[in-house]
């Protein structure tokens, strides 16, 4: 019971923490649009947040097609995968153990 209900709050605050990160990569990619100043601290904070990620993805795939950036709609993609079986998976384990 005790285990289940750890379970359940481990995969609770994972699908939470995916869907504010898919928003932090939401928000970066709009940003991006209107040429922010660089050294405006939130701008500084999506990038520190985001780049990371992009350069990981952009090492395996080539993300600009066209002059446009598809690294953030990858990494929404992959977040919102992760969400849909990861999450799950881990509610449907904590349900056999309870």
């Amino acid at each position: 019971m005790i285990l289940s209900t750890f379970i359940q709050a481990i995969a609770s605050i994972l699908s939470m923490v995916i869907n504010i990160y898919i928003w932090v990569v939401i928000i970066a990619a709009l940003i991006t649009w209107v040429n922010p100043d660089p050294s405006n601290p939130i701008v500084q904070i999506l990038r520190r947040l985001t780049e990371p990620v992009y350069a990981f993805i952009r090492r395996y795939i080539p993300t600009v097609i066209g002059g446009i950036d598809l690294a953030p709609i990858i990494v929404i993609f992959g977040l919102q995968f992760l969400d849909l079986f990861l999450v799950r998976v881990l509610f449907n384990v904590a349900a056999s153990i309870g």
